[in-house]
């Protein structure tokens, strides 16, 4: 059985040995990772931006991305970690003056060169291709390489003279240490801008509660132009005017009292009932009383005719 038509089996076909672990092409993945976005998978085109962890995004991949809001919206791996357009920085790459573009390779054949690169360091004039590690500052989004940064010491942008620090420091494209130190970073750079922004919340309450408060409470009295106000008992209100005047020596202080219009105050009609019910009560015994005394000036009068 077998073996029908001279063909004769090898070893490796009969016996099934360990499988062989493929390896990635290098430059294939120097590549995708340089030359195209992480997000869309397009070539790289202006306005190019970066995330916090060195990552390269066309900018507008990522605002697409922000604003589709829909339910069936698929998780990305690469843009998980970008909430806001705030988290990307965009880059201020400078030109590779040798790079001659996509116009000599339409028709296909000619040889692409993929160790030229687009964009260069400004220091030192090295290709961004992968070769060489390059990284980007937070504050300015000036691209340099690493070479540079290590060569040229300086707290200061070589491009654009802004300040940075070495936490603003931010390497593209970095390997799996590299990621685990900038994603710490990260952490720890947006827990600090979130108790910030606690801190200045609490501060605007704590300010707005005592100016309610001063508001509330009644200050001292202000006297202006020696002029003074005081409230009656009948609700009216009267403006009472000081003059001092000298003589021989003498100060003597003389006061006016001007009544002021005072305004009008809504009673409750529980008060008006209460009053007006006195007034009868008040009205019916002065006429009773008025009467009692005219039934006995008749009555005495009476008795003396029959006297």
């Amino acid at each position: 059985m077998g073996c029908d038509g001279g063909t004769i089996p090898k070893r490796h076909e009969l016996v099934k040995g360990p499988r062989k672990v493929e390896k990635v092409d290098r430059v294939a993945e120097l590549v995708a990772r340089w030359f195209y976005c992480a997000l869309s998978q397009e070539k790289l085109r202006r306005p190019i931006v970066a995330c916090e962890l060195g990552r390269l995004y066309n900018k507008d991949a990522i605002i697409e991305f922000l604003l589709d809001k829909s339910p069936d919206k698929t998780p990305m791996e690469s843009a998980s970690h970008i909430k806001s357009i705030k988290n990307v920085t965009e880059l201020n790459l400078v030109d590779n003056p040798a790079w001659s573009g996509d116009k000599e390779s339409i028709k296909g054949d000619k040889y692409d060169d993929l160790q030229s690169a687009r964009f260069i360091c400004p220091v030192v004039g090295l290709e961004m291709n992968g070769r060489h590690r390059f990284c980007f500052l937070r504050n300015c989004g000036c691209v340099f390489s690493e070479r540079a940064l290590k060569e040229i010491k300086s707290e200061v942008c070589h491009k654009c003279g802004v300040p940075f620090q070495e936490e603003d420091v931010i390497i593209l494209n970095g390997n799996k240490e590299d990621l685990e130190v900038l994603k710490k970073r990260m952490e720890d750079r947006r827990l600090k801008s979130k108790l910030e922004k606690k801190s200045k919340k609490c501060k605007s309450a704590g300010s707005a509660s005592q100016q309610e408060t001063t508001e509330d409470s009644p200050g001292p009295s202000k006297a202006t132009n020696g002029k003074d106000f005081i409230n009656s008992s009948s609700g009216e209100k009267r403006q009472i005017i000081f003059t001092k005047s000298s003589e021989n020596g003498n100060s003597s202080v003389s006061a006016k009292v001007n009544k002021a219009p005072s305004a009008t105050t809504k009673r409750p009609i529980a008060d008006s009932e209460e009053k007006s019910e006195a007034y009868k009560s008040i009205f019916t015994t002065h006429s009773s009383a008025k009467r009692s005394k005219e039934e006995c000036s008749n009555w005495v009068t009476h008795t003396a005719y029959y006297f």
